[in-house]
């Protein structure tokens, strides 16, 4: 599946952030603010990738530890750590990360298809690479991560 029409001339921003020591990425228009970390109030029951929630302006939003997500270990507590608040359709979520990198801009005909993995949770949430100066990026499918835990919540 490729999200991007890479016959379009137009170049796609992402956000790029770091977590497990890796480098992921998501579409900007998905990121709606980029906080620093607070504590969250955990939730019971809740699959291990979701930390808790916390209170946006009035909202309460799931908080995910994309490092777990992934099947990396668990994001250090740091006061360094961000928040990227993101959305996708009608959901609001926060993604805890290590630190966000750039805003990278590249054209779609850049964005290779995911390897085949033996992971069905990163071949579902894993939606690209892009080669960047320093190795890959890995392309974020915003719906996958959180349709995971929504199924997983309910």
């Amino acid at each position: 599946m490729q999200p991007f029409d890479s016959n379009s001339a137009t170049e796609v921003e992402f956000v790029t952030f770091f977590t497990g020591g890796q480098s992921f990425s998501i579409d900007i228009r998905q990121v709606r603010e980029i906080r620093r970390w607070s504590a969250v109030t955990p939730l019971p029951h809740a699959p291990a990738e979701v930390l808790g929630v916390m209170n946006l302006r009035g909202s309460v939003i799931p908080i995910f530890d994309l490092a777990v997500r992934f099947g990396l270990p668990p994001t250090a507590d740091n006061v360094r750590n961000v928040v990227v608040i993101a959305a996708y359709e009608s959901q609001t979520v926060g993604l805890l990360v290590e630190a966000v990198s750039e805003i990278l801009s590249v054209s779609p005909d850049r964005i290779q298809e995911t390897p085949d993995l033996r992971s069905d949770n990163s071949r579902q949430s894993i939606i690209g690479v892009i080669p960047v100066e320093d190795g890959m990026t890995r392309v974020i499918d915003l719906g996958a991560v959180i349709q995971t835990g929504k199924r997983t919540l309910q």
